[in-house]
């Protein structure tokens, strides 16, 4: 069995996009669209990385990485920001926040990729 993603996005094309790369990349991944569903899950079940929008109705991705860290202790998890938002400054300020990398939309299957090799759960030549 793969590693366990938790993906959290509300815009479920982009969400499924991301489940469809990390499957091909031998992870399983679970999709779910709130803040809260993810911090729910997260409180129950182990998972090996989480990869969080950050511009979601009801809690932001920033808000649901502090509770991830903060509240629930996981500190070493790994939590990726998602967003369209490029901006140096932007990343820079994510990665301070508690994020450990981040990915900008549109994401592509080499980036999923690359991400899960930096993990070091999957070789960079799987699937390519």
């Amino acid at each position: 069995m793969g590693k366990q993603t938790l993906v959290v996005d509300d815009n479920e094309l982009t969400g499924r996009l991301v489940c469809v790369f990390l499957k091909r990349l031998g992870w399983q991944p679970r999709l779910v669209s709130t803040g809260q569903q993810a911090l729910d899950i997260l409180a129950q079940e182990p998972m090996d990385m989480v990869l969080l929008d950050l511009r979601m109705p009801g809690m932001s991705g920033e808000r649901v990485c502090r509770c991830i860290r903060d509240d629930m202790g996981l500190v070493h998890l790994p939590v990726v920001a998602f967003t369209a938002h490029s901006m140096p400054e932007e990343k820079a300020r994510l990665l301070s926040a508690g994020f450990d990398d981040v990915l900008i939309k549109p994401i592509s299957f080499q980036d999923v990729r690359r991400l899960c090799a930096s993990r070091g759960k999957t070789p960079v030549a799987a699937c390519a």
